[in-house]
């Protein structure tokens, strides 16, 4: 039997896996129960990563566009 990785199984999940190691994964999730709940954890936080919204905070943006337009005047000077 062979061993899969968590990381094994997050390319799989993204489909990125070559045909061999899909066939090999998929052929292991039918015999082995603790292979497959570590693959129903894994899309469980796939799908919790995939509804996250994040955006930097205001105050951030506006220190970063301070920080080029003070860049940009001491180039020109």
């Amino acid at each position: 039997m062979t061993k899969f990785t968590p990381e094994d199984l997050l390319l799989y999940l993204y489909k990125e896996t070559s045909n061999h190691q899909t066939t090999a994964i998929e052929a292991a999730l039918e015999k082995d129960w603790t292979l497959r709940e570590k693959l129903s954890v894994l899309k469980a936080s796939m799908q919790r990563l995939d509804k996250l919204t994040v955006s930097p905070r205001t105050e951030t943006v506006l220190d970063v566009l301070n920080h080029a337009r003070e860049q940009a005047a001491e180039e020109v000077q």
